[in-house]
């Protein structure tokens, strides 16, 4: 059996250990916190339990079928919670709730975006023929030039959208900009605006749509606490509070890597779920030349970080699971995040409200709010530091007038501020880019760090840094990638991957299959 070791307990690195183990590798996973998950962990502030990081579980189908390859069943240890409705989008003078529902939908636009009903079935027929041509990019290899020249892949170019931008697609569907913005807000999380996204992301909110989105009961951190509960039934040994120093290089291979406190363990093969930007600055020493080293990694393109608030209130609040309120000049908004990267007065902001879906999150009568704001990455050089209870205070300000939150400010029992500067320095995520690498087509596929990373023989990266990119359900899909490209390495029967399933309104499906 190959030793293998895996920097890093997030959702990536715990799918690749289950996988390799369930193929037969002696795996071993190394975290340097006192935790597993990195940012799909929980935090608990009193009585009350939050997520860390993701909220938002779409694409159930991929997450059972991992489970599954490694013989077990999901449900066996999460209990998932299908959300109706998704989520709510709050705009200046209007509010839209968003459903997986065809008919719901229907009637929610015909109210509130009367004449715009025929754009959007056109929306789901068009989408779905989309995401069926782009699925196989998102689930083989992208390592080398020769890959986009795979059947599969030319079969999707046209549906890349080359030179057209998320808004544009859009506005094929429907002629009200704030219904298009409905459809459009995913892409900040990818690092750009949808005025500048790439069209292919239109398949982001089709995906949500089709296919719902859930909540696990105790939080999406149950996902990662499932996951390290499958690796201790295969025996897979996970270090806590064994942070790495170096991952320990000769020429073109990685004999093993050396822990903080100088012990140096030796290694057949790393996989790496480390951030890739701190990976790179940090534990590697890429050479200069290489088109990821520590020099040229600064002038790669991020997405933008997050200013989170987690507040523990003595009170509950008339709001949906999941509520977007949309900046008054949204264009602005992203503009300042992405662009000039400046501190926006007139904020987006998500707000998740988990106690009216699960009531194990709080005492009684009370809830949790999880707050983020989308912020500029520390390529802006804001001195966190000093403004960040300045910026707090105008986020709290923003919700009880925005969203009528009322008297927010003194219901607060626990509270925790988390900037972007807590991102970079507490959780080793490079400039507080949350999202990783912005995904600009000159940054996906074969143009984003690759599952295998060169020049080493038997390095192995898995995470939003490498291929197929960010996001909980792609991150997981990187992790299969990775084991797979192993696998065939050596010789290995490698993982199968199934066919998408059935949307989960069937309706959405006779429709596209029915066409214009």
């Amino acid at each position: 059996m190959k030793k293998i070791y895996v920097v890093g307990a997030g959702p990536g690195g715990l799918t690749s250990a289950m996988l390799l183990a369930h193929a037969g590798y002696d795996v071993e996973v190394f975290e340097k916190e006192n935790f597993v998950g990195g940012r799909t962990s929980s935090i608990q502030l009193g009585d009350y339990t939050f997520d860390r990081g993701p909220t938002f579980l779409n694409m159930m189908y991929l997450v059972r079928e991992i489970f599954e390859l490694t013989g077990r069943t999901l449900e066996d240890y999460v209990e998932p919670v299908a959300l109706s409705p998704l989520y709510e989008l709050v705009y200046a003078d209007k509010r839209f709730t968003v459903s997986s529902d065809y008919d719901q939908m229907i009637e929610t636009i015909s109210k509130t975006f009367p004449g715009n009903e025929e754009g959007y079935t056109r929306y789901l027929q068009e989408t779905h023929k989309k995401l069926e041509a782009l699925a196989p990019l998102l689930q083989r290899k992208m390592d080398s030039v020769t890959d986009l020249l795979a059947p599969e892949t030319l079969k999707a170019l046209p549906e890349l959208e080359f030179g057209k931008s998320l808004m544009d697609k859009l506005g094929k569907y429907f002629d009200d900009e704030q219904l298009q913005l409905a459809f459009t807000f995913q892409s900040k999380y990818l690092g750009m605006s949808p005025w500048n996204c790439p069209g292919a992301f239109s398949i982001l909110s089709y995906i949500e749509q089709a296919y719902g989105i859930y909540h696990l009961k105790g939080g999406l951190n149950q996902l990662t606490k499932a996951m390290a509960k499958v690796l201790e039934e295969q025996g897979v040994k996970i270090h806590l509070n064994t942070p790495i120093k170096e991952v320990v290089q000769y020429k073109k291979r990685i004999e093993g890597i050396r822990l903080e406190d100088g012990q140096l363990l030796h290694c057949d093969d790393v996989v790496i779920n480390a951030d890739f930007g701190y990976a790179l600055t940090k534990l590697l020493n890429v050479p200069k030349k290489r088109q990821w080293s520590p020099q040229k990694i600064e002038k790669k393109q991020y997405s933008c970080s997050t200013f989170m608030l987690y507040l523990g209130i003595d009170t509950q609040y008339d709001l949906q699971h999941h509520t977007i309120l949309f900046a008054e000049d949204y264009r602005k908004n992203m503009e300042e995040i992405s662009g000039t990267k400046v501190i926006s007065k007139d904020m987006s902001i998500y707000v998740q409200n988990p106690v009216v879906t699960d009531d194990t999150l709080a005492p009684a009568g009370k809830s949790t709010l999880y707050v983020l704001a989308p912020v500029p990455n520390n390529f802006s050089e804001i001195e966190w530091n000093e403004v960040k209870q300045q910026y707090r205070d105008l986020l709290i300000a923003t919700l009880e007038e925005r969203l009528g939150l009322t008297d927010l400010a003194s219901h607060i029992e626990e509270e925790l501020i988390y900037s972007p500067i807590d991102w970079e320095e507490k959780m080793n995520v490079y400039k507080g880019a949350t999202f990783n690498l912005g995904h600009q087509l000159n940054q996906m596929m074969t143009f984003r760090p690759h599952n295998h990373f060169a020049p080493y023989e038997n390095c192995w990266l898995v995470g939003g840094g490498t291929h197929p990119g960010s996001g909980l359900p792609i991150i997981i899909e990187s992790a299969r990638i990775t084991a797979n490209l192993m696998l065939e390495r050596d010789g290995q029967k490698t993982f199968p991957i199934k066919p998408l399933p059935q949307e989960l309104d069937y309706r959405i499906t006779e429709l596209s299959h029915a066409g214009l």
